[in-house]
Order: C-alpha cells, then sequence, then structure tokens
C-alpha cells in the first residue's frame, strides 16, 4: 500500500455530520497541521439529530461547538457548516452548488471526505447522509473546476478551481494511508472533545470510547509500514 501524497499545501476535509472527521481522519490532519499544512473543514449539517432526547433546537448549536473545540487539538481554526438538515441529506444540485463553492473558496489541492459505501462491511448500514454527502464531494470536486457549470459562481467572483489533485475517502477499502503512529493521541483528544453525544451513546468515560474508537480505526494496514495508519481510497483529478 503506497502513502498518501503530501507534496501539497492546503487541505480541505468535507464530511455531514460532527464527529465524523474525528473517528479515523482526524489522526492524519493532525499529521498534516504539524507539517504547516493549512487544514480546513467543511460540515453539510450540525448534526443536530444525533443526540437522543437533546431537541435539534439545542443540539445543533452544542454540536458545533464541540466540533469547534474538536478541530483545534488537531491544529484547524477554519470549521464551517452549510446548514443543511441532518438526517435529510440528498445528492442535489443544491447540495453539488454549495460544495463547489466551498471548493472555490478554499482552493485545497487535497479533499477530505468519508466512507459513503452502502455499509461499514458485515452488513452494517452506513448512513443515507454520509452515502449522499461523499457521492456529491466528488462531483462538486468536478464542477468547481468546470466554468460552465454553476457559471453563476464565476460571475459572483469565484473563478474555477482546477488545483484539487486527489479526493481522499476515509474507506473501508483503502489504496493508500497515513502514517499517525505519533499522533493517535491528539486524535483521542479531538475525538473526546464531542463528550455530549459520546455521553449520550454509551456510559462508557467518554476518554475510554475516545481511545477504543480511535485505536480500532487506526490500526496497521497490509503493506503499509507503520505502527499505526489511516486508510483512504483516492481519487485523482490533475
Amino acid at each position: 500500500m503506497e502513502p498518501v501524497p503530501e507534496d501539497w499545501h492546503r487541505g480541505l476535509v468535507v464530511v455531514a455530520h460532527p464527529d465524523d472527521i474525528e473517528y479515523g481522519a482526524a489522526a492524519a490532519v493532525a499529521r498534516w497541521t504539524e507539517q504547516g499544512k493549512d487544514i480546513r473543514y467543511v460540515l453539510a449539517t450540525s448534526g443536530e439529530a444525533g443526540i437522543a432526547g437533546l431537541h435539534p433546537a439545542e443540539s445543533g448549536p452544542l454540536r458545533e461547538a464541540e466540533e469547534r473545540r474538536s478541530a483545534a487539538v488537531v491544529g484547524v481554526t477554519d470549521v464551517e457548516f452549510l446548514g443543511y438538515p441532518d438526517g435529510t441529506l440528498v445528492e442535489s444540485l443544491a447540495l453539488r452548488r454549495d460544495l463547489a463553492t466551498a471548493i472555490r473558496r478554499h482552493r485545497p489541492d487535497l479533499v477530505v471526505t468519508a466512507n459513503f459505501a452502502d455499509t461499514w462491511g458485515h452488513g452494517q448500514l452506513n448512513s443515507a447522509d454520509h452515502r449522499a454527502l461523499g457521492r456529491s464531494v466528488l462531483d462538486a470536486t468536478a464542477d468547481a473546476a468546470n466554468e460552465w457549470i454553476f457559471p453563476e459562481l464565476g460571475e459572483s467572483g469565484l473563478p474555477p478551481w482546477r488545483g484539487v489533485r486527489w479526493v481522499a475517502v476515509n474507506t473501508m477499502t483503502p489504496t493508500h494511508a497515513v502514517d499517525v503512529t505519533h499522533t493517535v493521541d491528539r486524535a483521542v483528544l479531538s475525538l473526546a472533545e464531542h463528550t455530549r453525544y459520546l455521553e449520550a451513546l454509551s456510559d462508557v468515560p467518554v476518554g475510554q470510547q475516545a481511545r477504543a474508537q480511535v485505536e480500532m480505526v487506526t490500526g496497521p494496514q497490509p503493506g503499509f509500514d507503520a505502527e499505526r495508519a489511516v486508510g483512504f481510497e483516492l481519487y485523482f483529478f490533475d
């Protein structure tokens, strides 16, 4: 398995919900920010439907705050929320346009997103939001580079951005990997910032939950020389 290329400067991580980044990819983000790379986050929803018993009007702002704290732990200060309703994302032209807008505005070399396969393996269904968001990220990356798709973006001062070289999908079937042996602890702390969310999932202390989850998704990758790694499937755009 080959390493994810690291000869780039700016990365844009695009996911559906707060905490999506922290279940694995944040360990890679921590490595990249330590290298001096400029990493930014865009989230389609605020995760407001994600905490049982807590009304979305209260949950949304709380989860946004948890995500901002979580991002700061791994060196990310630029965090945007697009405001789509949690749980009902669809592959729409509106979503593609908003994601293409973000890509044109941030001008990344690398775009990172989460698993959008139908399952997590072994018959465990992936969420509808994840499936819709990931496919839309791939389409929006191409849209962002095409002057004739969403031409109103160019007219409003956002010219096409053809600088994305890869989209890296944090998938169950990786083709490339990132050595995160020395950033696992920061990833654990990052996930643990989702305190209220994790407390709703289990009575296990938040720190223990975070440690178990991050260690589960950062194990060794076949054919990759690292004690701990995060796997990605790479789509090439240059």
